[in-house]
């Protein structure tokens, strides 16, 4: 009896340290893994930071500062399209406002904390990539198949997303809320750090908006979302759409459209997601009944 034990013992001893199979993490090992995703997703933050940093005059003069001035690109595509229809209205004018700093240490201050937020923005195509390295594994082999790709259509959506509110949503946000006036002797001098809270936030807000499609496909994935559920509130999600729109956006009505029109595009295109997601789901269990009945 005492020999079978012990023989039992060694088998379980020897499939545990088998090379090639998968071993158990712990929670302590999960948590090490975790870790050193975030490191590694930390280090490209910081030297994409360092480098927007040391890129002090294109930062600001060509990038930050760039939509204050009528030779932006937005605004000279804008004054090209006029010329072709005959409209010289979209022709921007030289903007009149001041950006001004009222700190110390603004300046620098400000510097510091515009080089970080490009650093985040240019270093999340890799922090979604670590932190993708550290789910994948949990996933069951059909979850990992189905989400192949995942990575690359985030990063593509979220820097179509930036683009769209660096080119389009801020720049024109910033020409009607500098050129607005109550009465012409009311100058307007803006003071940096609102100059900038705005064009950031145009911008980011744009970035995780466009994440609509890929947040859609993994609810439809998991079951949790029908294109059916998603046109019958269709009403409300328009609503919704507003109001995040509004938030996002100055208060002005140019700028809330502006942003609706691409999300309600995007609404139409998830739900054309959720639909295929669906077929092709149901193809693969007609697929799997065939073959069991095929089986048996």
């Amino acid at each position: 009896m005492l020999l079978t034990q012990v023989s039992v013992d060694q088998t379980s001893i020897q499939a545990e340290n088998r090379p090639g199979e998968p071993q158990e993490m712990s929670f302590i090992d999960h948590l090490e893994a975790l870790r050193w995703h975030i490191i590694r997703a930390a280090i490209a933050v910081l030297v994409f930071t360092l480098g927007a940093f040391l890129a002090k005059d294109f930062l600001f003069h060509d990038l930050i500062l760039g939509p204050s001035r009528p030779d932006f690109w937005t605004y000279r595509m804008f004054c090209e399209f006029g010329k072709l229809l005959n409209a010289p209205d979209l022709c921007v004018d030289p903007i009149k406002f001041d950006i001004q700093n009222r700190q110390m240490s603004g300046q620098l201050t400000m510097h510091i904390s515009s080089s970080f937020i490009v650093g985040l923005a240019m270093g999340f195509p890799y922090t979604f990539w670590e932190l993708w390295r550290f789910v994948k594994p949990g996933l069951y082999p059909h979850e990992q198949a189905n989400s192949r790709g995942a990575v690359f259509f985030v990063s593509i959506l979220f820097i179509l997303g930036l683009l769209f509110g660096y080119y389009i949503a801020a720049p024109l946000s910033i020409n009607f809320l500098a050129s607005y006036q109550l009465d012409p002797s009311i100058e307007n001098q803006i003071d940096l750090q609102s100059y900038l809270s705005t064009l950031t936030t145009m911008s980011l807000s744009c970035a995780f908006v466009f994440e609509l499609p890929m947040i859609v496909f993994f609810l439809a994935k998991a079951g949790l979302i029908t294109p059916e559920v998603m046109r019958l509130y269709r009403k409300h999600a328009i609503v919704v759409i507003l109001v995040v729109a509004a938030i996002i956006t100055p208060p002005d009505v140019s700028s809330q459209l502006i942003v609706t029109i691409p999300i309600l595009l995007l609404y139409e295109v998830s739900i054309n997601i959720a639909r295929i997601v669906r077929r092709n789901s149901l193809q693969k269990l007609n697929a799997d009944l065939v073959a069991n009945n095929g089986q048996s």
